[in-house]
């Protein structure tokens, strides 16, 4: 069985976080909150997502949900 491994990305600097659930081709689109985006493949499964300004957030906790998109 493949161990599944998340990959979690901090840029301090560009105050940029990332995660990925999976490494697989995919792009980002954007969610209802404007510093939130999220990652799918082609299918539209979510394999990850972004977070931008995250030390500017002012919504503490923030939440929101990510849905894959298929039919």
């Amino acid at each position: 069985m493949e161990k599944k491994i998340i990959k979690i990305w901090y840029d301090k600097e560009g105050d940029y976080l990332e995660v990925l659930f999976e490494r697989k081709k995919g792009y980002f689109r954007e969610t209802e909150n404007d510093a939130v985006m999220e990652k799918v493949d082609e299918e539209g499964n979510v394999i990850g997502f972004s977070i931008l300004k995250v030390s500017a957030l002012k919504e503490k906790p923030l939440s929101i949900e990510l849905k894959s998109h298929v039919a």
